[in-house]
């Protein structure tokens, strides 16, 4: 990690957090503990500055709990451990695990800040659902409104009361996949929303700018959250939810290499590996090279 880069002083700690739940498709509870024992993960993890903390799992369940409440169960413990390593001065790296961990992931910054943060969302989906309007059901759909305030009350403040983020420093990137109510949501929120269709007129580095600019806005600091299906298909078949079509794998990785040289990011997230679907270690890898370009690689 180059000394310019705003990791912390003690590199990167990833965390694990190995949850199926939130997802219809529950294989990417897998992910984690598939990637970590990867021969991609293996080469990478000589690098001095990377250390694999913890691996969280949700708990099993018990006297009829519904998913809900151990998704909840585990975004508490996700949003302790996360804080903790803020506050010791590392940088927060989850690997997931469905994108209903992020509920866990930003709520413990915002607690390790003491303030709503931006927040960089990079997906296929809008994952803006609550449970009022969600098709499917599936809590993966609705961890973005959770972390703007609205959603179901045991997967609301976690972190700080209220909201975890701050909404005019929230922006989606590269969204391609989506219905009309979590638009609405978006745009009533005040959260930036730039759609593929944007990224093909304006071009992937315009857009790319305009949304670093106000995620790092943000007074506390910023983070990203990159969900898997956000890459095309053909190059990271390994997801969850796949789209057609999607970003580069290289421009995704260019733009992490650039981010991580800004100041006041504080955690990343990479969520929705499903090792069920990779096609001969491809998006392991890919992981890995997004890993890479954080560390100035």
């Amino acid at each position: 990690m180059n000394a310019d880069r705003h990791q912390g002083p003690g590199g990167i700690r990833i965390i694990g957090a190995a949850s199926g739940l939130g997802a219809q498709d529950r294989a990417c509870a897998d992910g984690p503990v598939a990637f970590h024992h990867s021969q991609a993960w293996h080469e990478l993890a000589r690098h001095p500055q990377l250390d694999w903390g913890r691996t969280l799992y949700a708990p099993p369940p018990a006297g009829g709990q519904a998913p809900v409440q151990r998704i909840a169960a585990l975004c508490r413990q996700l949003a302790d451990e996360v804080a903790q390593t803020l506050k010791a001065g590392n940088f927060p790296l989850v690997i997931g695990g469905d994108h209903s961990v992020a509920i866990g992931t930003w709520s413990g910054v915002a607690a390790a800040l003491g303030a709503p943060l931006g927040l960089l969302w990079i997906d296929a989906h809008l994952d803006s659902h609550t449970p009022e309007s969600t098709y499917s059901g599936a809590i993966h759909g609705m961890p973005l409104a959770c972390l703007l305030g609205q959603g179901d009350k045991r997967l609301l403040g976690l972190g700080l009361k209220g909201a975890q983020l701050s909404p005019a420093h929230t922006v989606v990137l590269g969204a391609r996949s989506y219905e009309p109510e979590e638009f609405d949501f978006l745009a009533r929120a005040g959260v930036r929303v730039i759609m593929a269709e944007a990224i093909e007129s304006r071009g992937f580095a315009a857009c790319l700018d305009e949304a670093v600019a106000l995620v790092r806005g943000a007074p506390a600091g910023f983070g990203v959250t990159l969900d898997l299906d956000a890459i095309d298909p053909r190059l990271a078949p390994g997801v969850g939810s796949p789209e057609p079509d999607g970003l580069m794998a290289s421009d995704v990785q260019t733009a992490l290499h650039w981010i991580a040289t800004q100041p006041g990011l504080r955690a990343m997230e990479i969520v929705e590996y499903n090792p069920d679907r990779d096609r001969h270690g491809s998006t392991a890898r890919l992981i890995s090279n997004l890993i890479g370009a954080l560390l100035g690689r």
